[in-house]
């Protein structure tokens, strides 16, 4: 069995999670060849890490290596659309982390361009770059892949699952994913990250509701589209006193750190997708679905599989318990199998198995394009007080 040949870039967290699930793919030989990093206190550790043979600063290692197969792509957003187009036209697979694309800003913008480029212009302008990557992707003939780990996670899966077997109608959802900001120094940016905590945190369960009202249309034998989007984005956080903002890491600049949107669909149905950077605790991410037969909610995190409760942390520094979480004392609900209940194990296995034997994934450009789309879109319906009709 000829193994599959994996180049990556980037050698942050996106990365570290896709590796911890690459590891555990199965029935698949999978080669680790090259990954690339701009820092050096990154690559090299990550390099040794994961096992990778070669590491390398200049992402064309990857592009001129005929042995390499699959590129994944973990960098920041900013440049996701020119590594997938640059990729893909050199005959790789592509595996890229959320989001697709978005809008970083032109030669001759303001700055900061969240504050002084309207989101119509940012819309329209990434309505343009779908359309280039989009006909990249279909002439290439290769494999795209959106490393959207939550239609993966087994609780999603299973809600599909029970749809397509009663042929339930959803007729409302709502997802959320929140937590107290970002780690990243530039995730307060326009121009580093294409928006705030909607882009960065709420496209996790607005594409899991996307694809879960594909999954009811397919199981239906209907057509089910997204009829116009409502977004109210807000920035909180720069009000609070240094004191007040003590336990919030969020420091947005020219972007959102909250956000809710309201999705409404062809037949009539509707969704609520809510981000936020002011949430304490740990990361908060569900999904829910009202059926005219059912009502089935998804715990992703925080989960009820462990709890545990300490009076002090003495011998607990290498213990992780779970993402954002500010002290182990006291109770907490510690992330178990992690890798596996967020999607990535089993995200990761359908992507190698579509490059192995040559079928599409689960998760591919569509969604990728419609969970951009509507993100922008939602941008641009906070900033014109309206509804925006897709």
């Amino acid at each position: 069995m000829k193994p599959i040949v994996i180049g990556m870039v980037g050698a942050g967290r996106a990365t570290e999670l896709h590796m911890q699930a690459l590891e555990r793919v199965s029935k698949i030989p999978l080669k680790f060849k090259t990954i690339v990093a701009r820092r050096e206190e990154q690559l090299i550790p990550a390099k040794n890490l994961y096992g990778f043979e070669y590491a390398s600063y200049n992402f064309e290692d990857l592009i001129n290596d005929d042995e390499i197969d699959v590129i994944d792509i973990c960098t920041p957003p900013y440049v996701h659309e020119d590594m997938v187009i640059r990729a893909m036209e050199a005959g790789k697979h592509v595996i890229c982390e959320k989001p697709l694309s978005g809008f970083f800003g032109r030669e001759n913008d303001v700055l900061p361009i969240g504050n002084n480029v309207s989101k119509a212009e940012m819309y329209n302008q990434l309505l343009q770059s779908l359309d280039k990557l989009q006909a990249v992707v279909e002439k290439s003939g290769r494999k795209f892949m959106y490393a959207e780990n939550f239609v993966y996670a087994p609780a999603v899966v299973k809600a599909a699952e029970v749809i397509k077997a009663k042929k339930s109608r959803i007729l409302y959802m709502k997802g959320e994913e929140s937590l107290k900001g970002s780690s990243s120094p530039v995730a307060g940016e326009w121009s580093k990250t294409g928006g705030g905590t909607f882009i960065r945190t709420g496209s996790h369960p607005l594409s899991a509701v996307l694809w879960l009202k594909q999954q009811e249309a397919k199981a239906r034998g209907i057509e089910i589209h997204i009829e116009s989007v409502l977004g109210d984005m807000g920035r909180i956080t720069p009000t609070l006193t240094e004191y007040e903002h003590r336990h919030i890491m969020a420091r947005p600049q020219d972007v959102e750190d909250m956000g809710t949107v309201i999705i409404t669909f062809s037949d009539g149905s509707k969704a609520v997708v809510i981000a936020t950077d002011v949430c304490l605790g740990g990361s908060k991410n569900y999904v829910e679905l009202y059926c005219n037969d059912a009502t089935i909610n998804c715990t992703i995190t925080l989960n009820d599989l462990m709890e545990t409760y300490f009076l002090d942390e003495d011998g607990l520094n290498d213990i992780y318990l779970s993402e954002m979480l500010p002290s182990k004392q006291g109770w907490n609900k510690p992330f178990i199998a992690d890798e596996i209940i967020r999607g990535y194990t089993d995200e990761m296995q359908d992507f190698m198995e579509c490059i192995y034997y040559d079928r599409e994934p689960k998760s591919g450009f569509k969604l990728a394009y419609d969970t951009i789309k509507v993100t922008y879109a939602a941008y641009m319906s906070a900033e014109i007080g309206r509804k925006v009709n897709l």
